[in-house]
């Protein structure tokens, strides 16, 4: 049997700062990439033209030919190079523009975590190679089908067969679309960090909100394909404040004026448009532009009312909103659990559904009484089917798995291989009842 040499990936580097593509093309090599480096649009076009890119980092920003231009280009004539956006956090409106244009598979702000830029490179790359991969499997799917339809009926020790190798095949395939799902979720999380690294008040408050989203939807009964959209819009639902100044993010709502409100209102929607290109999101993204309505109808942006709202925005309103009195991002004092518990009540049937506002009381009482056995295990004791009871974050702070995450063989290796390279012991908490 002839074995190939995996093809080594072929990067992309497009920027008009010489020494921006310097730094990248000095942390990427580190993959063993090979790389392309261009200084505008136009160049990367032509490098394009003549050598096959597996993947395109570009900047927003750039003469003649911005970011959102050229990578519409790329899709347009290459559309199986998968596109990775440089930004700014002021560069929102142009950043959306190219998502919805160019259909960027990420962007990342700037400026970037070496770390979290490398894991993206090649989680992107996993990515691409899986879809291609499944694109593959299914042809060979539908030839081996043909061929069944073309065998005669008396061979019915070559149908056995054919048909073993087509269950062989389904069976492959579903492994590749559990972990297309898997990378989808990872991807989710770390969409949802681009906040967490902002730090400040805002650092876990998403992490929170989706935590306690999840917990609720379950006691309402909500079934489990909602339960996963009400979970990522809680991830993602500051997505649209990207862009803020740090000012503006430290600023409670209530002390805030003039157009640096009017600017805060349009997060919502800002968040719905940079979510709408993503078909898996289009229901996630509905939930984020309507979180800040409210029940008796005097929220933003459209003003809806009681039913009109979507359950999973009602419910994220409460959460979010009992989450931020304690974090000080509505009001200039910040609450205790207690006070903040007290102030949602208070706007029972007002700002907020009574039904959720009802069993979100219960979930916190509840929670209160609950007690949480655990045990911290090194990334090396590890082993499948651990179930996680603290969400497992970095040194610096971002997201890397979520509480109620069930350990399997591939996030126990993420894990072990990237203690390796920080060379820091993780110390994983696993609950025990």
């Amino acid at each position: 049997m002839n074995e190939q040499t995996p093809r080594v990936a072929s990067l992309l580097l497009v920027d008009d700062e010489p020494s921006i593509l310097s730094s990248l093309r000095r942390l990427l090599r580190t993959g063993g990439y090979q790389i392309h480096t261009a200084e505008s649009g136009r160049a990367g076009l032509d490098i394009l033209e003549r050598e096959p890119i597996d993947l395109v980092i570009s900047d927003m920003r750039m003469p003649e030919m911005d970011g959102a231009t050229f990578l519409e280009q790329v899709r347009e004539r290459w559309p199986a190079t998968t596109r990775i956006l440089l930004t700014g956090y002021a560069d929102i409106s142009s950043t959306i523009a190219a998502i919805n244009r160019g259909e960027v598979y990420r962007y990342v702000a700037k400026p970037w975590d070496d770390n979290d830029l490398l894991l993206l490179v090649r989680d992107s790359l996993e990515s691409a190679r899986l879809r291609n991969e499944n694109t593959r499997l299914q042809a060979l799917t539908q030839s081996q089908n043909e061929q069944l339809k073309s065998l005669n009926a008396s061979l019915e020790d070559k149908v056995v067969q054919r048909t073993a190798e087509i269950e062989q095949i389904n069976s492959f395939l579903n492994l590749a679309n559990d972990r297309l799902k898997q990378n989808f979720l990872v991807s989710i999380k770390v969409f949802s960090g681009l906040m967490e690294l902002r730090g400040g008040v805002m650092a876990g408050h998403s992490r929170r909100v989706a935590d306690l989203v999840r917990k609720l939807a379950r006691r309402l009964g909500v079934d489990p394909k909602a339960q996963q959209d009400f979970f990522f819009a809680a991830l993602l639902h500051d997505i649209g404040k990207i862009g803020f100044p740090d000012s503006l993010l430290a600023r409670p709502v209530a002390k805030t004026t003039g157009d640096d409100l009017a600017r805060y209102r349009k997060h919502a929607q800002a968040g719905e448009s940079a979510l709408m290109p993503f078909d898996e999101l289009k229901d996630v993204s509905k939930i984020v532009r309507w979180h800040h309505e409210r029940y008796d109808g005097q929220g933003f942006p459209d003003g809806l009312q009681g039913p009109e709202i979507p359950l999973g925005a009602r419910l994220l309103a409460v959460v979010n909103d009992y989450d931020g009195l304690q974090i000080g991002t509505l009001t200039e004092k910040r609450m205790t659990t207690d006070e903040a518990k007290a102030a949602i009540v208070a706007a029972r049937g007002k700002r907020y559904d009574p039904q959720i506002v009802d069993a979100f009381v219960e979930l916190l009482d509840s929670l209160g009484q609950e007690i949480v056995h655990e045990k911290a295990v090194s990334h090396a004791d590890l082993k499948v089917d651990m179930l996680l009871s603290r969400d497992l974050v970095s040194r610096e702070g971002a997201l890397l798995l979520s509480a109620d995450t069930v350990l399997n063989v591939h996030l126990i290796k993420q894990i072990q291989e990237y203690a390796r390279r920080e060379d820091h012991a993780i110390m994983t908490y696993i609950r025990t009842n």
